[in-house]
Parts: C-alpha cells; structure tokens; sequence
C-alpha cells in the first residue's frame, strides 16, 4: 500500500483568527487526502482527454494520455485537456 502520509509543505490561509487548533489539524489533513487522491495517475487520465489536431482526433484512452506525459515532448497542435 502506498503510504498517504509523506511529508508535503501546506500553507494554508485561514480567514477565522479563533479557530481551535484541532479544527486547523483537521482541515489540513482534510486537504492532504484530497491532493493525495487528485495527483494520483489513474484519475489525472480519467479527468483529461488528447486533441491532436494534426491527426484530426480526440483521443480519451488511458494508454494514450499516460504515453504522452511519459514521453514530455510537446509537438504542435497536441493538447492535454481537461473535460471539465
């Protein structure tokens, strides 16, 4: 199992002054699994999708996407987007 509890650095911005530091504690750890589940690879692909306009294409499958982030060249008119 991959350890969720590596150390990251947060800053986090809280805009009530008299918050307990128990609600702090957990707001925070609130945020670390959030961006721990979101940066995962798996979810990265199932939230984007290739339009390669050289090839007049949409593509949406996991192999593709994942190929193009391992590979980092950029080539004209590919584009990562999110379907959002």
């Amino acid at each position: 199992m991959i350890n969720k509890r590596l150390n990251r650095d947060l800053l986090v911005l809280i805009k009530q002054e008299f918050k307990s530091p128990q609600a702090i504690e957990f707001e925070v750890s609130w945020l670390h699994d959030l961006l721990f589940e979101v940066e995962q690879v798996d979810n990265f692909v199932l939230a984007h999708e290739i339009i390669h306009l050289n090839r007049l294409k949409v593509l949406q499958s996991s192999f593709e996407i994942k190929k193009l982030l391992r590979i980092r060249s950029e080539q004209p008119f590919v584009f990562l987007s999110c379907k959002n």
